[in-house]
């Protein structure tokens, strides 16, 4: 395996001459977005239960980003992030557009605005969840199968109704459908479908697939279900979780969701489904690459597989995501294959950021010409990390149903600190405490490295234009220490 860093450890360099090289035709991009999906829940991520075998296929046939890490923990600001190669504050899709709080309009430029007008034919299917009225058509796609063509199409078929559990409907429950008709499988049949139509128009295509699964609640086929028993999942190492010296919203997240009696054999029931759902993603993504490869368009195509966030998932006793920066939910799977220009089995660990470097990477392989404030991967993928590579991950959140809330993360591979500008600061130390668990803001011996990861993430906010940044409050409490280091 060939390993490429960024940080922290001994970075082998591979460089073979053909990556260097500028692809002689416009390479087809296959993206497949699924929606919440933990790095850890994947084969290819370490998981030792999870059975994703398609996936991790890919990933030996491709490059693996084990430090990418999602711009905001949210699905429509991440969604509309990659389309734009903006951050939130800067697109304005600060959260959610269809959770309780008003927000403006999506309205940026995106790369696949500017891709079908240099020739690309473009096709979207799945999950959309960017504007609340206009459609992939509205945004350079060609074709479009919503969610809601499905739903109409399972109705029409008289198709049985999903059966929930009784605990509660987003601990999820089975769908009694055939595997074929399952949503999942629907998806993959339509991918397929335009993957032999755009091969026929002879133009270079731009193909997205977006599952809604596995977020939450998880609905899987019984043949999927069955090859998990609740019995047999472990608690999560931070799952009893006492929310000590930490920020008020936590710990009431537990009672938004009316969780705070829930034991974990309840929790095994919810990642019994979750895990089925995303082998059952799997078995559906593999059916999209076998027809890719069946299709002979396989050996030009750049193939692109990560999820917008991730998932609590029970870590913390908490569910789904919101008001945290844990790894749980900001640190999500990235896996690229592009025959020819990727050595294959190969793992880079630098720092990535989700939809923001994807967009500069697919406006830079295809030169677009489209501006970003991402970082283009391409270096990466030719075997190489640039002297002015990023040093931390960053991640950005702004509030959702249960309210506003401002939060900053930055990451340097140990240290993680989250700057809550109206509550109490997170300091978390991964390599003593990878459960983050304890809260070390108000320890005095790590106050050099928490004055240094204030003073990054001050300067990146002002770098990337973020408007708390012109707060003179922010200055104080990250250059100068005005914060209180505990709420008790």
């Amino acid at each position: 395996m060939k390993i490429l860093s960024g940080f922290g450890v001994g970075l082998l360099i591979w460089s073979p001459a053909f990556l260097y090289g500028q692809t002689s035709q416009s390479p087809n991009i296959l993206l497949i977005q699924v929606d919440q999906l933990r790095f850890d829940c994947t084969g290819f991520g370490g998981s030792k239960i999870v059975k994703t075998p398609n996936l991790d296929q890919l990933a030996q046939q491709g490059m693996c980003f084990e430090n990418n890490f999602t711009p905001i923990p949210t699905c429509c600001p991440a969604r509309q992030t990659l389309l734009s190669g903006k951050w939130p504050e800067i697109h304005h899709g600060l959260w959610n557009y269809d959770i309780t709080l008003p927000v403006e309009p999506f309205d940026a430029p995106t790369f696949t605005e500017a891709l079908q007008k240099t020739g690309y034919v473009l096709g979207y299917v799945g999950k959309w969840h960017v504007h609340e009225t206009k459609t992939p058509l509205d945004f350079g796609f060609n074709d479009y199968f919503s969610d809601e063509t499905y739903s109409k199409q399972r109705k029409s078929e008289n198709l049985p109704g999903t059966q929930a559990l009784s605990r509660s409907i987003w601990f999820g429950g089975v769908d009694p459908a055939p595997l074929e008709k399952s949503h999942t499988h629907w998806m993959a049949g339509k991918v397929i479908g335009l993957i032999n139509k755009y091969k026929q128009s002879g133009k270079p295509w731009h193909i997205r697939l977006d599952p809604v699964e596995p977020h939450l609640p998880c609905f899987p086929n019984q043949a999927y279900l069955d090859r998990y028993s609740a019995d047999s999942i472990k608690p999560w190492i931070n799952f009893n979780e006492r929310f000590n010296n930490k920020p008020y919203i936590q710990h009431q997240q537990i009672y938004n969701w009316s969780l705070e009696n829930t034991k974990w054999n309840e929790w095994a029931l919810y990642l019994q489904r979750y895990f089925a759902m995303i082998s059952q993603v799997d078995n559906a993504i593999g059916l999209v690459l076998d027809a890719l490869e069946k299709s002979g368009e396989a050996a030009n195509t750049l193939v692109i597989f990560t999820t917008d966030h991730g998932d609590a998932a029970g870590s913390h006793g908490m569910m789904d995501k919101h008001y945290v920066m844990y790894q749980e939910e900001v640190h999500i799977p990235l896996i690229m294959k592009w025959p020819g220009h990727i050595t294959p089995n190969s793992r880079c660990r630098a720092f990535t950021l989700g939809g923001l470097d994807l967009s500069a990477t697919i406006s830079d392989i295809c030169n677009l010409g489209f501006e970003t404030q991402g970082q283009s991967l391409l270096p990466l993928l030719r075997g190489k990390v640039p002297g002015d590579w990023r040093r931390f991950a960053f991640s950005n959140y702004n509030g959702q149903q249960f309210g506003l809330f401002v939060q900053r993360m930055i990451f340097d591979g140990r240290y993680k600190y989250i700057w809550n500008m109206t509550d109490t600061d997170e300091f978390y130390d991964l390599q003593n405490d990878p459960g983050e668990l304890i809260n070390k803001i108000g320890d005095v011996a790590l106050a050099e490295p928490l004055a240094e990861l204030r003073a990054a993430l001050f300067y990146d906010l002002v770098k990337r234009g973020d408007p708390v940044s012109k707060q003179a409050a922010t200055k104080r409490q990250l250059l100068e220490g005005k914060k209180l280091l505990s709420n008790e």
